[in-house]
């Protein structure tokens, strides 16, 4: 049984929109239902949101106060049986709670939630409607306890240990990556071993390798049975030398963490499902991107959210559900429950290679900090005792940060530990604010409100004068010097460009970016660089760009001209041609140069524009010898053997406001899902904008008398029509059209 949740259901009953949320609790909610069987059985409540008495058959069987924690309870079924669950009014729940907060938070509208463990999604009304998590919001379901199975791989040097416990009646052994072991019967009743696998087949992120899974079988009681997959990493921190950074070692191989923060895959059900699942999980993959982040103010994700990062290659940096307020840890029932719900998650999760980064919450320290309240608040046992004591137990193969962010002289500093890199963003300091700030890894930043179409509804905190379109509106006048939505959805694509490229260079300070946020909770211009329909934003494509393992990027060194920075994140070596080519009045070339490079694998350089030029040109106009050489500058890296292109980068030393000039497009459509377009003159930042058929690659960039073939997909009906512009609209070009 999955009924789902009380919104869920009323939404499809017509009696409940997302753009008008009800209020769900301030009521009792009743479920009910009715189901034929007989006898002893084990009944599994995976998630009950959030004050809950259950009945089966008049009786009272369960009462529940953790929307984290599953139950399982022994029953007798006797033929046709009756369920009955109420969920209790939390509005009421709340009002007879006692204690009182340190301090309030103004992002959640009733900081007594503090006190019950529920989301807080829907109590943060300036992020997200108020849709309330009332019901069964994960399945209800009989289990077998018969099957009860714990695997645990780890890596030791090159070589995998597979830890193993499950229950059987007689012997029982396991198999993975063509080794066996037959299990040891221990005085608790259970069978367990340890399997050791020399050199086996290691799990990497999707960037830098092979996600490698390895399916384990177990024979129990005679019976083969597939008890499912496995992975073997290890994961470590690098501090640095000052004892500042933070920078995440998989398999003994630093690597730059990059991809986004996770909400949940409906805000309504809060599905967990592979199919919910899967469309954001596989935009995420495909848009290079290899750590997702669960935040303190969403839920605990799903096992099939966990076994779909493993399948992709996607690390999971996961935050236990405490955010911004002040917690009861010295409640001793507020305590235990918190200490089951955390147990639990670990133990479901235990198996899963995906699973990097705990968190002890979101913004709890910031919160303190920037309310001027005393250091000795900053932290507390929740963070520093519990949850550490149980992560260490339970997944100590796993990193463990206190809180995010936290680590350095304030824990909101961004020079230090794991920061919310909003500098570039929501306090609209100028681009050169990413080196400045000296970031060592955030695990939020560059929150924008990414437009799409005409925009929408726009994210904001509660309490702050502004939102997020006023950020967006900002750089957009910054890097266009005009304001219209083409150029805003361009503006917070390019700015993440920019700021990926800053951060990904051979010498930067920073070791990891997760941009705010994946998705957006509703349509409109919300954070997410994907909108609420599935569909990528153009953020997204910049992004895809950003995150490309290999890649060429471009830095304004000032006098010492352009930084060219190459990079391959793959195992492979990869032999390349590196060109360089300058136009002016975005058609003539005044500088060009090429040259093969060899990228070792797992590498990062830089070349300086001046070493690839071997003479003195003012490619970044900073000198001023005169008028400007050039309107913009052109990196291309391209497979030596092939000719095919891996990365571009463009520099715009007068701004990109001084392209002025149409680029003469040509567009024609090929077959039924495809368009060949054309430019005479440079085209920076291509939209291809149609009704009813979205472009796999926008916001790209075309040189003189270049042309590229970019596939569609449908995604309503209709014939392909549409129109391909700039994004400062010049020279719009119409296709499909009569």
């Amino acid at each position: 049984m999955a009924p789902g949740t009380a919104a869920q259901s009323l939404q499809v009953a017509g009696r409940w929109a997302l753009d008008q949320p009800e209020p769900l609790h301030d009521k009792d909610v009743w479920y009910r239902a009715r189901f034929v069987g007989t006898g002893a059985r084990t009944l599994r409540f995976g998630g009950l949101a959030t004050i809950a008495e259950v009945w089966l058959n008049g009786a009272n069987i369960l009462n529940a106060d953790n929307m984290f924690v599953a139950h399982e309870v022994d029953v007798v079924l006797v033929g046709d049986n009756e369920l009955v669950i109420a969920f209790r009014s939390l509005d009421k729940a709340l009002a007879a709670k006692k204690g009182r907060a340190r301090w309030r938070t103004k992002l959640v509208e009733n900081n007594a939630v503090r006190l019950v463990r529920t989301t807080l999604l829907g109590h943060m009304t300036g992020w997200a409607p108020a849709a309330h998590a009332v019901g069964p919001w994960r399945a209800i379901e009989f289990v077998d306890k018969a099957r009860d199975i714990d695997l645990y791989a780890t890596l030791e040097g090159d070589d995998g240990m597979l830890a193993v416990s499950l229950r059987a009646e007689a012997a029982a052994k396991v198999t993975v990556a063509g080794k066996s072991l037959a299990l040891s019967r221990e005085a608790n009743g259970r069978f367990e071993g340890r399997l050791h696998l020399p050199g086996v087949e290691k799990w990497w992120p999707h960037t830098h390798g092979t996600p490698a899974l390895h399916r384990v079988q177990a024979e129990i009681d005679g019976k083969k049975i597939d008890v499912g997959v496995v992975g073997f990493r290890s994961i470590t921190v690098d501090h640095g030398s000052d004892g500042k950074g933070f920078g995440l070692i998989v398999n003994g191989l630093p690597i730059f963490a990059r991809g986004a923060c996770w909400s949940a895959s409906d805000l309504v059900s809060l599905a967990g499902d592979r199919e919910a699942l899967m469309p954001w999980l596989e935009l995420a993959r495909d848009g290079h991107m290899n750590m997702l982040r669960v935040g303190g103010t969403m839920i605990y994700e799903s096992d099939d959210f966990f076994a779909l990062c493993d399948e992709l290659g996607i690390l999971v940096w996961h935050d236990f559900m405490f955010a911004n307020m002040d917690y009861p840890i010295a409640d001793p029932e507020f305590r235990a429950t918190v200490e089951v719900e955390a147990t639990q998650f670990l133990d479901r999760t235990r198996r899963h290679p995906s699973l990097a980064v705990l968190c002890g919450g979101s913004e709890v320290a910031q919160q303190v900090a920037m309310m001027g309240l005393p250091r000795e608040l900053w932290s507390g046992p929740l963070y520093d005792e519990v949850l550490p004591a149980i992560a260490g137990s339970r997944r100590p193969d796993v990193v463990y940060v206190p809180n995010s962010p936290s680590g350095g002289d304030l824990p909101f500093s961004t020079d230090a530990g794991v920061s919310h890199y909003y500098g570039v963003g929501a306090y609209l300091r100028p681009l050169e604010d990413a080196r400045r700030a000296g970031v060592r890894f955030t695990s939020e930043c560059l929150g924008f409100s990414n437009m799409v179409g005409d925009g929408g509804n726009v994210p904001r905190d509660r309490g702050a004068d502004w939102n997020f379109a006023d950020v967006t509106r900002h750089y957009t006048e910054l890097l266009f010097g005009a304001d219209t939505p083409r150029l805003q959805r361009a503006a917070t694509s390019e700015v993440m460009e920019a700021t990926i490229a800053e951060w990904r260079r051979a010498g930067s300070s920073c070791a990891g970016a997760l941009i705010w946020m994946l998705k957006d909770f509703q349509p409109g211009a919300g954070w997410g660089v994907i909108d609420a329909a599935a569909q990528p934003k153009l953020a997204w494509h910049g992004l895809r760009r950003a995150f490309r393992p290999v890649q060429v990027a471009l830095t304004d060194e000032g006098l010492n001209g352009l930084g060219i920075h190459l990079i391959n994140d793959t195992p492979q070596v990869i032999q390349a041609k590196l060109s360089l080519r300058c136009f002016q009045n975005g058609e003539t070339v005044v500088m060009r140069r090429e040259r093969g490079v060899t990228l070792p694998p797992h590498s990062n350089q830089t070349l300086s524009s001046a070493d690839l030029i071997g003479a003195f040109f003012d490619i970044t106009h900073a000198y001023r010898f005169g008028p400007p050489a050039l309107d913009v500058t052109v990196v291309t890296l391209d497979d030596a053997a092939t000719g095919v292109r891996l990365a571009e980068a463009a520099h715009f030393p007068q701004g990109r406001a001084a392209l002025a000039v149409a680029p003469g497009l040509a567009v024609e459509l090929v077959g039924t899902d495809a368009l060949r377009i054309r430019a005479t003159r440079f085209a920076a930042c291509v939209l291809i904008e149609d009704p009813h058929w979205r472009a796999e690659d926008e916001g790209f960039f075309l040189m003189p008398r270049e042309e590229r073939v970019v596939r569609l997909r449908q995604v309503s009906a209709g014939a392909p029509a549409g129109v391909v512009c700039v994004a400062n609209g010049k020279g719009e070009v119409h296709y499909g059209h009569p």
